[in-house]
């Protein structure tokens, strides 16, 4: 890595195969398909053009997002409207570059709603599996409790949850992190566990190191979204060093939701240089300015990263996914040759 690199070419990184392990779908809802599905479902939204909306994409903090994040879920009622929304996100992934991607889903904001779990989970897997018969993508499904809501609806969502089993991935752990540690939701990832999912969790965005210990330690998680507060704690980067846990960092949302002043003042490459294994992401993207390679190139452009650093980022991407391991190898091997 160097401070001196130059910018690298967009199209030479569309052509570097990569995976997404931190996108929230609902995060995906762009101004115009939000208005457009809000007057499909006549829904009247606080806002009379996408301007309007992208006017209000000014956040203070994680709170400040999460407000109109829920507030634009409320456009999102029927099947085909889950479906317009991930199938939209999938395209723009396409167009990335994007082989793979584990995708989170908040079922708590729709049902609370009154929306039937069956209505989410058929809307995203039929999106999904056109994916896969169109370009070949592949993707993993990843279940999120809203860490603000107690621990019995996570109980709930994941018994409604139980029946589609075969279709979800993992689980996670989402919303809210400041007052709600991962400890909080300890029995209900064991029972996740028992199904068979894999885990992961917000930790260490906002939140202390302590919550990137609990969610190891309690929720026994295979890799940490976000935490880019592990730099606190020098035996925790050392045991995420050691164990090669990957971390799901996105920068744009970092720089939005003011976890660092600049994109400049980002640790990325301090984390990198570290040994960890770091993966670049586009969390919300519809509300955070912009997709995988927006993130990947406006990164690289702030700190000055190199060529091989961003292959190795996307390698790492690779490498943390829950693909099976021979197919991880091709893509390493393509990402190597590239």
């Amino acid at each position: 890595m160097t401070t001196a690199a130059p910018t690298i070419c967009p199209d030479w990184l569309t052509r570097l195969p990569k995976a997404e392990l931190h996108l929230h779908i609902e995060g995906s809802l762009e101004p115009g398909l939000m208005m457009r599905l809000a007057k499909r479902n006549n829904i009247t939204l606080p806002y009379a053009n996408e301007a309007d909306i992208k006017a209000a994409y000014e956040f203070d903090n994680l709170q400040s997002f999460l407000d109109i994040y829920y507030q634009g879920a409320s456009v999102l009622i029927t099947e085909q409207d889950f479906y317009d929304l991930t199938w939209a996100y999938l395209q723009r992934a396409h167009a990335d570059g994007i082989v793979h991607t584990e995708i989170f889903f908040d079922p708590q904001t729709h049902t609370e709603r009154g929306i039937p779990f069956a209505t989410v989970i058929n809307g995203l897997r039929r999106a999904l599996v056109d994916a896969e018969a169109t370009w070949g993508m592949t993707s993993r499904l990843i279940l999120c409790f809203l860490r603000h809501l107690p621990e019995s609806d996570a109980f709930t969502t994941l018994e409604e949850a139980t029946p589609y089993v075969d279709w979800i991935d993992g689980v996670g752990l989402d919303s809210s992190e400041l007052g709600h540690p991962p400890e909080k939701f300890e029995r209900v990832f064991a029972r996740a566990r028992a199904l068979g999912l894999h885990c992961v969790a917000h930790a260490g965005e906002e939140g202390p190191p302590d919550y990137i210990w609990q969610a190891l330690h309690l929720l026994h998680v295979a890799r940490i979204d976000h935490g880019v507060r592990c730099d606190e704690d020098a035996d925790l980067v050392a045991h995420l060093v050691a164990k090669q846990i990957p971390l799901t960092v996105c920068p744009l949302s970092n720089i939005k939701l003011r976890v660092f002043d600049e994109l400049r003042q980002h640790n990325l490459a301090e984390l990198l240089a570290k040994g960890l294994c770091v993966t670049v992401n586009s969390d919300d993207p519809a509300y955070f300015g912009g997709y995988l390679n927006t993130n990947i190139l406006q990164t690289q452009q702030a700190l000055g990263l190199d060529e091989p650093t961003v292959k190795q980022l996307c390698a790492n991407s690779i490498t943390a996914s829950w693909l099976p391991d021979a197919i991880k190898q091709q893509w390493l091997a393509k990402i190597a040759s590239y």
